[in-house]
Formats: C-alpha cells, structure tokens, sequence
C-alpha cells in the first residue's frame, strides 16, 4: 500500500536530544514529498521553527490533539479545537501548587506560555524551545474567565514524585481531563476530548484516506493511540520499551536520524 500522508512525533521522534531537527531529517521529508503532519504535545509557537524549516503549509496538530491547524500566510487556520474550562484550570492548578509545590507548573493557551515562577524546570523547556514564558501572578489566572488553558504542563526529575503526582491527579476524579506522561520528565494535562490519534483520524478522514495509507513515527506512550490508528507505526530506538510493541518496525533513534532511515527503508 503506497503512504499518503505521514505523521511524527516531535521530541524524542523528529527532534534530536537537543530539541533540534537535523539536516538529513528535513532532506528526507522534504524529498519524500509525501504531506507531513507534526504531531506533538507542544504548542504551536513551540512547532513553528521546524514548520518553517521544513515548509509545511498542510493541517498540523498540537496539543497531544488539543489544537488542530493548518499554516497560512495570514497565521493559523484552527480547523478543531478542545480546551480546558476556567474552573478546571483553576481547580488544577491551585491544588498542585499546594500538595506539590516543587514541581514545575506551566501552562499554555493557543498564543502563550504561562509560569508563575521561573524555576530549574522551566529553564530546562527553554533551553529546548527557545522560548521564554510569560510571568503571571495566580490572580490573572483566576480573573481571567475567558481564557482558553490547552494544556498545564508539569515537570518532575524525581520518579517517585511523579508517580505520586500520577495518582492525586486520577483521585481529582475530574472527568473533563486527560493525563499523559510524555518521556520521564514530562507530565502533561490536556481536555479529554484532546487525544492524538483522534486528531490524527480527523486529517485522514478529511483528506479520505484509508489508514493503511498513512505512517506515524513515535516514541512515548502518549504516542500509541496515534501508532494504533496509522497502517505503518514506525517506533523509534530510543522509545520506551512499553512502546515498541505497538510498532510494526522499529527505527534508529532520534539522535541517529531515525526518521529519515524510517523514510528510506519503510515508506512505500
């Protein structure tokens, strides 16, 4: 079955250890020319430097699903949506603020990157983006009724931290929310409605594809809804060992250009 559209994964997948796309990986897309989705758990403006190096101009999902848009010279096209509430944000991050005060708590809209204290954490997600958050106090979060929260984004070094940090948030008992742990570090809440492999199906019903015609490339757990919906999951080297069943070949790593020996060798 010839590949139609393919979609990837950024951090661990596409972007090198570094947090940044190599020179044989954007050759590769580019000479495949087959249309090229990023799927990640960023946000937009986290996504655009490497839309912009690798000219993608067609439907792109951020958000682990939570946004789903298309690049325009005008901006961004928002062809699905799904945010948290107000009272959800507020209820959230009041109560990892207070039971969990030495995780790093940030949080996201479509346009920016909100922190209330810019801690070892957040130098870390600098560091990879390039990107400096907004400071905000606790009360222009709880006045701002019209906000729309994506995603809060924790982070943790500590195992046993997040695993504690894992079970209070399902004890919340908050059905609105989804909770997925991207690599070791990276905690990250979203809208139930936001999933990855949803937004992903919506692009290939939108563009009347068969799933057998589409490839993903993925390498954390928030990627297997998304490599359980594609025809060829291809899973990186570096994934997590609970990941790599879900792919029906298993690439180099992501500091190997994995990616692009995925496109060589299993993209027909």
């Amino acid at each position: 079955m010839t590949i139609k559209h393919i979609f990837s994964d950024m951090d661990g997948t596409l972007l090198n250890s570094k947090g940044q796309i190599s020179a044989d990986n954007i050759k590769a897309i580019k000479e495949s020319q087959i249309p090229f989705t990023l799927v990640s758990a960023r946000a937009p403006i986290e996504m655009e430097a490497t839309l912009n190096k690798l000219n993608l101009s067609n439907p792109q999902i951020a958000f682990n699903g939570g946004l789903v848009f298309q690049p325009t010279a005008n901006g961004r096209k928002i062809l699905a949506q799904h945010y948290m509430d107000y009272y959800t944000t507020q209820q959230l991050v009041s109560q990892i603020s207070l039971y969990f005060p030495h995780v790093s708590l940030s949080y996201y809209d479509e346009n920016k990157w909100y922190t209330e204290n810019i801690d070892d954490g957040i130098k870390f997600e600098e560091s990879i983006t390039g990107l400096t958050p907004t400071v905000v106090t606790r009360k222009a979060l709880y006045t701002d009724v019209q906000s729309k929260t994506f995603k809060i984004m924790l982070m943790t070094w500590d195992a046993s931290e997040m695993e504690s940090l894992k079970d209070f948030l399902e004890n919340l008992h908050i059905a609105e929310i989804s909770v997925q742990q991207s690599g070791a570090t990276y905690l990250e809440i979203t809208s139930t409605d936001a999933s990855k492999s949803t937004a992903v199906q919506q692009i290939i019903d939108s563009e009347k594809l068969t799933n057998k015609e589409t490839l993903a490339f993925g390498d954390g757990q928030n990627d297997i809804s998304m490599l359980q919906t594609v025809g060829t999951p291809v899973v990186m080297g570096n994934a997590h060992e609970l990941v790599k069943p879900f792919g029906k070949h298993i690439t180099k790593t992501n500091d190997e250009d994995g990616v692009a020996f995925g496109l060589k060798f299993f993209v027909a």
